[in-house]
């Protein structure tokens, strides 16, 4: 009998609220299914299962605040046999992992009878005090079915979820600020700059936007996010993590990309296997990502597993910027807003677009020999956008 448990969300995280469950006993789940919604300084994040099998039990009640680790559910693995309720006459289950009652309800996301709306009991509670009616809502479930945060979007953020309130952000912003204290007090930080020319990829991106519908546009954004992958791929020393005081390099790269929130705060979900996507699929798979960053239904493998994070300051910021790296990370990209500047082609100045790009890496892991290299692998990358 496996226990499923609340899984840390960074290193700044203690705990988390629990907000909704999306599976209930009986249901079965496999590894990478959502199964809960927990609430954390940076935000409410989705919580996927790393069990494979049915749900026996769940062992922690919405609204509860949670360390990380604390047990949520227990989950039977295929073909082990079903959980024996314990007699009466026998002591009762340890104080530290409680098992409630079955819930009456199953599923959690309820399969409805003719006519009726699929909605988590959650999500029903708060339309009732919301007033908002369910037929009205298209689910973001599988199967159309409607979460909590279905019915908070249609009943408008503001008023629905105090998740923007000056005291929410405070902690957000506190939590942003232990966790960049404790990377530059333990992380030797050394940085490299390097103003770089992108006219040739911006002619390309204007030649290629003008074939293709709008919906299949692409941003200069996700050439810069496609470029310093190329470059993570070619010098390794820049992706993976450092733990147990070594340096474990990544085979992928799930590239992190900052994200500001419309309320306030950042956060830096990641693109999971970044380096197997075109530059097209990058483009959708990154107005995914800020599209949910911004309606705060982030994953968690998204929000632990990111390997290098780009931070981009995109067509209105400062020229350059240089960032502190995402522990347990090894290097940060940041990335100024594109200028033009007199620039020197075949011994002629022209006017160029330009972007600033500063590296952060950790000197336990790199120098700056290698950073130099890793510029110069984005360099290449980057002017030669037709194979981004």
């Amino acid at each position: 009998m496996g226990v499923f448990t609340l899984p840390s969300l960074g290193s700044d995280m203690e705990a988390g609220t629990l907000v909704e469950w999306l599976i209930a006993p009986g249901d079965t789940v496999h590894r990478g299914d959502i199964v809960a919604v927990i609430e954390t300084q940076k935000g409410a994040i989705e919580i996927e299962c790393f069990e494979e099998g049915t749900v026996e039990n769940l062992l922690a009640e919405t609204g509860a605040k949670l360390p990380v680790g604390a047990p949520l559910a227990q989950i039977r693995a295929p073909g082990e046999a079903a959980f024996e309720p314990v007699a009466e006459t026998e002591p009762a289950a340890p104080a530290a992992v409680p098992v409630p009652p079955e819930p009456a309800k199953k599923p959690s996301v309820t399969v409805p009878t003719t006519g009726e709306v699929r909605a988590s009991p959650a999500a029903r509670r708060r339309a009732q005090e919301l007033n908002v009616d369910l037929a009205t809502l298209d689910g973001s479930f599988p199967d159309s079915g409607i979460v909590l945060a279905d019915v908070e979007a249609a009943a408008g953020k503001a008023a629905a979820k105090p998740a923007k309130t000056p005291l929410v952000m405070e902690e957000m912003r506190r939590a942003i600020g232990a966790a960049m204290s404790r990377s530059k007090r333990t992380i030797p930080h050394f940085y490299l700059s390097q103003t770089i020319d992108i006219e040739p990829a911006k002619d390309w991106l204007a030649a290629h936007n003008a074939k293709v519908p709008p919906a299949e546009r692409v941003l200069m954004g996700a050439l810069l996010v496609r470029a310093v992958v190329r470059a993570a791929t070619k010098v390794r020393v820049m992706n993976g993590h450092y733990t147990d005081d070594a340096f474990h390099p990544s085979e992928r790269v799930n590239a992190g990309v900052a994200v500001a929130l419309r309320g306030g705060g950042l956060v830096a979900p990641a693109l999971i296997d970044a380096d197997r996507m075109s530059l097209a699929e990058t483009m959708v798979a990154m107005r995914d990502l800020v599209s949910r960053a911004r309606a705060g239904r982030l994953r968690n493998s998204e929000m632990t597993e990111g390997t290098i994070t780009i931070s981009s300051l995109g067509e209105t910021g400062a020229e350059e910027m240089t960032g502190v790296i995402f522990p347990p990370q090894v290097a940060l990209v940041c990335l100024g807003t594109p200028q033009v500047r007199p620039w020197v082609v075949r011994q002629e100045v022209v006017p160029r677009t330009v972007v600033t790009l500063s590296l952060s890496a950790d000197h336990r892991v790199s120098d700056g020999r290698q950073g130099a290299e890793f510029i110069a692998a984005f360099m290449a990358a980057i002017s030669d956008p037709e194979n981004l």
